[in-house]
């Protein structure tokens, strides 16, 4: 069996560690747990701390500040190369991501270099979601299948990497480090051939707490993604690794 990483970047999820904590060790995952904190002044990191005095094989990092989801996950990659893991599942903490589906992306992720949770392949995917968010959503997937060429669901973060096919250094070429990493990160895997599957899941709405995507980061994505598809039509090259041996035809 690989050995399994589930990492979790936080920031003000102080409310819904400890139940997160409780509904993965309760599915008896052959797997470490590693959070990752951007010193949250609601005393996420705290709680968390205790929690990992009490969780066998949990690990809890801590940031010096907010520095980004995008750099969280980019920091949870590193760790995971860094300590020889061999799948990666990245997910939030807010509980849109069940981790009652931690066992299935596994299960799925045996075909694919990246196996992506999508909220676009089931009807009524969103439930208890509102038309503003709903519409949000579904414009990012839009606009990234039309312009990146991506069908994949590139704006979600529940996804499963198996770092046995990908190499670090794939990595090194994302920059984004806001909520652009999402979409940035799978164009760039894309665009080297990686074998990119989706697998539908429900996603409710939080429940505790609110959206970290504010108007800044709305607009800020946006501009990143223009720039992100001008610069793939410029020089295509610059988002390819050379003498990539995982290209597919």
């Amino acid at each position: 069996m690989p050995r399994v990483l589930v990492f979790i970047p936080t920031y003000n999820e102080n409310d819904n560690v400890e139940r997160m904590c409780r509904e993965i060790a309760s599915l008896s995952l052959d797997a470490d747990l590693l959070f990752m904190d951007d010193n949250s002044p609601d005393g996420t990191g705290r709680t968390l701390d205790l929690l990992a005095q009490k969780i066998p094989r949990m690990t809890v990092v801590h940031r010096a500040a907010k520095l980004g989801i995008g750099g969280a996950h980019l920091d949870g990659l590193e760790y995971a190369y860094d300590h020889g893991y061999e799948k990666l599942v990245t997910m939030d903490c807010d509980f849109t991501h069940s981790p009652s589906d931690i066992p299935m992306m596994l299960a799925r992720s045996d075909a694919a270099d990246v196996t992506i949770a999508s909220r676009y392949l089931e009807h009524d995917s969103l439930p208890g979601w509102s038309l503003w968010r709903k519409a949000l959503t579904t414009a990012g997937h839009v606009v990234t299948t039309n312009v990146l060429g991506i069908a994949n669901d590139a704006t979600g973060a529940f996804r499963v990497y198996d770092l046995r096919a990908l190499p670090r250094e794939v990595f090194e070429m994302v920059t984004a480090r806001g909520y652009a990493f999402f979409f940035q990160s799978l164009f760039i895997l894309h665009q080297n051939g990686y074998r990119l599957a989706d697998v539908p899941i429900r996603l409710p709405a939080r429940t505790q707490g609110h959206s970290k995507m504010s108007h800044l980061e709305i607009a800020r994505s946006v501009s990143q993604l223009v720039r992100l598809y001008l610069a793939s039509k410029a020089n295509p090259e610059r988002f390819r690794m050379q003498g990539n041996p995982a290209t597919r035809g």
